[in-house]
């Protein structure tokens, strides 16, 4: 349904730097890059952060990336806390989503609550 997703971000150096760790975690990279403005993807950019150009306090947004397996949960969920980012939920199976929705949530620097979920069994 999604094309690509773009978000505006306070501090790009602090946002770039946390997505930079937890999608590699996923297996994505930084594809293009315009000034501040980035994007990520593993065969083209999906996910883009750039300058906030609004004012006022942002909005805060749920943001879920799609994992290969619960491994590459955990590895997203370990570059998210050395990141420093704030733990919403560690990882787990959330049964009331479905028997194999295996997730972890986190807080970006903007305060977005972003997520890596795998579908797969264990």
């Amino acid at each position: 349904m999604l094309d690509h997703l773009g978000i505006q971000v306070a501090d790009p150096e602090a946002a770039a730097s946390f997505y930079d760790a937890v999608l590699g975690a996923l297996g994505h990279r930084r594809m293009l890059q315009y000034g501040p403005v980035i994007g990520y993807g593993s065969e083209e950019p999906a996910f883009w952060i750039s300058p906030a150009e609004t004012e006022g306090p942002a909005r805060e947004s749920h943001i879920a990336f799609t994992a290969a397996d619960r491994a590459a949960v955990d590895a997203f969920f370990a570059a998210a806390v050395e990141s420093g980012a704030e733990v919403l939920h560690e990882p787990r199976v959330w049964p009331e989503y479905h028997e194999h929705y295996y997730g972890a949530f986190v807080r970006d620097p903007d305060g977005n609550n972003v997520e890596a979920v795998s579908h797969v069994p264990a």
